[in-house]
């Protein structure tokens, strides 16, 4: 059912004891792998089965999703519905992360089944080409293909909430930054989990230099992205973005875990949206690690926080939301 923004669980003030073995537990296993494995053709295969399968794993899918496969000229995904859920007038659209290059539609499933669950609206998750077979600016040229064809549905922008994580954050603010001065593209809500907004990696080297982050270093996280970027001017606008019309954007949740190096990154955007009037709430959810929303057998504040954002969203579209702050790390 559709969560209500009464009595929803709050962010904790501090690391559960679970959060921090979890944590460590990272560190040891996938923060060593990630730094051995090399960036090539095979590194990336091995990634992306590496990831699939810590996805699948500690992912949980609700009981009675229902998928629904999207194949249209220039346009693939999947309509995910979780238990419960029909196609009405509202509709979330998703895009997926892990530096362009490792993860689909089909590695995020259980957690868009259970934000589809949470909201109670269907999420078309869009499942553009990756890295290093289709480089800049592939990924968001798909990712706007997805957009419109959900517009040619018969979805209007103002019933629409976007979702997103890590690379994918950085999508969904290039999509409705080259669209700023259309307010009638602009979606209702954007919900952000761990988004990445640097892709040169700096803002994550310098949270590094503070704490660790226990499932990739911020070098390994930059050779990855390059495989997208390559040859590219880092200042190109499109991949140095521009917020300083951010009080157009759409009312926006941004959630990061207190562990991880993109924290800084959420902060980051955060600070940017509200320095130009627009609205943002940022969460950082301590002893988190990147994208815990997906890892609810990892991290049982997965569901709170997928609470919290499944609120956000059905506030949004009658609620122009002051500006707000909540961190504990």
């Amino acid at each position: 059912m559709p969560v209500s923004a009464a009595d929803l669980p709050g962010v904790p003030a501090k690391p559960s004891l679970r959060a921090v073995v979890a944590g460590a537990a990272t560190r040891w296993t996938l923060g060593c792998l990630t730094g051995a494995v090399p960036v090539n053709r095979a590194g990336v295969r091995f990634s992306r089965s590496l990831v699939a399968a810590i996805m699948a794993t500690l992912g949980s899918m609700p009981a009675g999703t229902r998928v629904v496969p999207v194949r249209r000229p220039g346009v693939r995904g999947e309509w995910v519905l979780g238990p419960g859920v029909e196609f009405g007038t509202r509709a979330g659209y998703y895009i997926h992360g892990s530096a362009y290059v490792i993860c689909s539609a089909h590695t995020h499933r259980k957690l868009v089944a259970r934000l589809s669950e949470a909201t109670g609206m269907p999420f078309f998750s869009v499942d553009y080409r990756l890295a290093p077979e289709h480089r800049f600016p592939t990924a968001a040229d798909d990712v706007a293909a997805g957009y419109h064809w959900l517009r040619s549905e018969g979805y209007v922008p103002s019933e629409i909430a976007i979702a997103a994580d890590s690379a994918g954050g950085h999508l969904a603010c290039d999509l409705l930054l080259a669209h700023i001065d259309e307010p009638e593209f602009q979606p209702a809500a954007l919900v952000l989990f761990s988004p990445l907004i640097d892709l040169t990696m700096g803002l994550a080297q310098r949270q590094e230099a503070v704490r660790r982050d226990p499932a990739m270093s911020a070098t390994a996280a930059r050779r990855l992205v390059g495989l997208y970027t390559a040859a590219q001017d880092p200042d190109h606008p499109r991949l140095r973005l521009d917020f300083a019309k951010a009080d157009r954007l759409p009312p926006m949740l941004i959630q990061a875990g207190g562990f991880e190096m993109l924290s800084a990154d959420a902060r980051y955007l955060d600070a940017e949206v509200r320095r130009a009037g627009g609205s943002s709430v940022l969460e950082v959810w301590p002893g988190m690690v990147h994208v815990f929303q997906a890892l609810p057998r990892l991290a049982p504040e997965a569901e709170s926080a997928l609470r919290r954002a499944a609120a956000f969203i059905a506030a949004a579209p009658a609620d122009s939301r002051p500006n707000a702050r909540t961190e504990a790390c």
